[in-house]
């Protein structure tokens, strides 16, 4: 137990004083929510890492493949995983000498290449997924359903909030 305590994050809330709240409100939101997921991901790695010795790049790789049967292009993978090519072709390479993903050149394009799930690469993220679900609902089960719900739903009008700012930096 003492050691999992000296490897805890450092709560990011802490950079604000709790007193404090005049004018900071938005920046405690922020780092509430970096925070909040931050816990989360760590947590989520260590799983992954502990039953499966897998990683969390593989798995969202894994799970970009498991919504495109037919498979994705390089570069959309990168674009969804926000992340550079380089990084996808390394998550690439130790995903297909497992056996759990293909690459193909494109008939039509030869500089474009395509990854898709091979049968034991669906299988296999299937059941990570199962386990990634379970996860999830046990890190947040103590919070009510009807506040998820609420967080939900402010947390869209959240997210809509700073596209819309960012979308207005971006034409000015």
């Amino acid at each position: 137990m003492q050691d999992r305590l000296r490897k805890s994050p450092v709560d990011l809330e802490i950079v604000i004083d709790e007193g404090a709240a005049d004018g900071k409100l938005e920046l405690r939101l922020w780092l509430r929510l970096l925070s909040t997921v931050t816990l989360i991901s760590q947590e989520v790695r260590r799983r992954l890492r502990d039953e499966f010795a897998t990683t969390l790049p593989q798995f969202d790789l894994l799970a970009q493949l498991d919504r495109e049967p037919k498979g994705l292009r390089l570069g959309e993978l990168s674009r969804r995983m926000m992340v550079t090519n380089g990084n996808i072709t390394g998550v690439l390479d130790r995903l297909q000498a497992e056996g759990l993903v293909v690459r193909e050149v494109s008939a039509e394009d030869r500089r474009v290449a395509y990854a898709r799930l091979t049968p034991s690469g669906r299988a296999r993220f299937r059941r990570y997924a199962r386990a990634h679900e379970g996860w999830i609902r046990e890190l947040v089960g103590d919070v009510d359903p009807a506040m998820k719900s609420a967080l939900l739903a402010e947390l869209a009008r959240v997210k809509a909030s700073v596209r819309r700012h960012a979308a207005s930096e971006d034409a000015s």
